[in-house]
């Protein structure tokens, strides 16, 4: 975090354009003196933009600075949402009442705000009725398409034949 920041002696250029410790402008002046300006009231100088033309530096708490930036971040990244992608797998063989135990789980991780992945698995000469594969997750997506939208439709991958669905939105 304290590397993206040039700090007090660190900091190289001639001139500076200063804004104070209260947000005021202090002007262009000698780094020299803005360094001075800034020791004499016990807080850093900071370069907080240096592609700006004479680069920006602000006098202010350092260590105060680079705290509410950290908390910032942890603020942000409790407020991400983490989406799963959770895999529910069919065989063409699959009976009508295991389709809708399978839906049961989907409809509670598409509730959690989590994606599903449907997958029926083909094995060996079963990969020619691709067509039953299709059937099944048409069947599969009508027990479940109150609480989801199709991301990604049926498609014959390989030996598998994949659908995503993503939770609706309320």
């Amino acid at each position: 975090m304290s590397k993206e920041f040039l700090i007090n002696e660190e900091i190289r250029e001639k001139e500076i354009r200063v804004i104070a410790d209260d947000g005021g402008q202090l002007g262009i002046i000698p780094s020299r003196e803005a360094l001075k300006i800034a020791e004499e009231k016990e807080l850093d100088l900071v370069m907080i933009s240096p592609n700006a033309n004479p680069p920006v530096c602000r006098i202010m708490d350092f260590g105060k600075f680079i705290y509410e930036q950290s908390k910032k971040e942890k603020e942000a990244k409790k407020k991400q949402k983490i989406v799963n992608i959770k895999e529910i797998r069919f065989s063409p063989t699959i009976e009508e009442h295991d389709i809708g135990i399978k839906a049961n789980n989907a409809r509670k991780f598409l509730v959690d705000g989590d994606k599903v992945k449907v997958t029926v698995r083909f094995r060996g000469r079963e990969a020619d009725y691709s067509h039953i594969g299709a059937k099944i997750l048409e069947k599969f997506l009508a027990k479940v398409e109150d609480v989801c939208i199709v991301e990604k439709p049926a498609k014959l991958e390989g030996r598998n034949m994949t659908m995503v669905l993503a939770p609706k939105k309320a």
